[in-house]
């Protein structure tokens, strides 16, 4: 076990985000990606009068993370539940309103670590991927059974992998013979079907296949779609959201959500903007924050992260 996997990414910069709206007593703070807990111990730790709920799709995430939580009581409310449950979860626990929430989309590094889940490329695993091991179809799955015009597809659009059509024609014709169910012989498959001058760039080659799987395994980007924005609809005036993004679709997605909420839609041509058509946020962040070159050093894992933030200055109307 690794000490990175301890990490949290950008950690100091999320609380200090946060902390304006954080620091008011009976201030409750959502953490949507619960993960091994470690941006949750932070915000209990750095601000005592703060309520925390924490959400995390993942069983076991829930089980590691209320050890490491217990010791902070009935502040910490832990929830299974997908990031895009959060209205039904907070009305559940009869909360309106909550002052912050935070967002790391990264794949939780327990996953990235537990060989069995199949997330890593870097290790023989079976094909999984779901964080929520109970429930929809595997990685494997997908391989073994969707169309190859769909394949290419994921591949595309949530790998940006250029190679799709070559990879994809190569699944189809290897499946035929034998299913898939391993990470290794997918690996192996990838680096074959590309050309010399693809395999040259950007680390293992196999990298945007895994992710594009994983998005179409676990609905993220369609769960994202959701959750942004109700997120930012839970969120009382005052209230801050901070969003750490792994991959571009992911960071394009929060920046026209925080975007659209930080403009003024007015029609043009008025003297004066109407309450209706003011801005209901305040960004934070100019464009997406990256971390510290040493944070980077310290934690590879920090790398892609781009991180966002926001403040609720309005209500809604109508």
């Amino acid at each position: 076990m690794s000490n990175s996997r301890h990490v949290p990414v950008m950690l100091q910069r999320c609380l200090d985000l946060l902390a304006p709206a954080l620091e008011r007593p009976g201030a409750v703070v959502v953490d949507c990606t619960l993960g091994l807990g470690g941006h949750s111990e932070a915000l209990l730790a750095r601000f005592p009068e703060a309520r925390l709920v924490a959400l995390d799709r993942d069983k076991e995430a829930l089980r590691l993370s209320g050890e490491r939580l217990a010791s902070f009581g009935e502040r910490a409310t832990l929830v299974h539940a997908v990031y895009d449950e959060l209205p039904d979860v907070l009305e559940r626990l009869g909360l309106a309103r909550v002052e912050g929430v935070l967002f790391d989309l990264g794949v939780s590094s327990m996953q990235l670590d537990e060989a069995d889940r199949g997330f890593a490329y870097a290790q023989d695993a079976p094909l999984d991927m779901r964080m929520d091991q109970t429930t929809g179809i595997s990685a494997a799955e997908v391989l073994n059974t969707y169309p190859a015009g769909e394949l290419v597809r994921i591949l595309r659009a949530y790998g940006e992998e250029k190679q799709a059509k070559r990879i994809v024609s190569a699944v189809v014709r290897e499946r035929d013979k034998e299913p898939f169910s391993n990470s290794a012989r997918l690996v192996e498959l990838i680096r074959d079907s590309l050309p010399q001058a693809a395999k040259r760039t950007g680390g293992n080659p196999a990298k945007r296949t895994f992710q594009a799987l994983r998005i179409e395994v676990n609905g993220e980007l369609s769960v994202l779609e959701r959750a942004i924005p109700a997120a930012v609809k839970s969120l009382a005036v005052g209230g801050r959201i901070a969003v750490l993004s792994y991959h571009s679709l992911e960071d394009r997605l929060v920046k026209q959500v925080l975007a659209a909420g930080a403009a003024n839609t007015a029609p043009p041509g008025l003297p004066v903007v109407p309450e209706q058509y003011q801005p209901r946020l305040k960004l934070l962040t100019r464009g997406a924050e990256l971390p510290t070159e040493e944070e980077v050093a310290e934690n590879r894992r920090a790398a892609p992260a781009r991180l966002r933030g926001a403040e609720r200055i309005r209500e809604d109307i109508g």
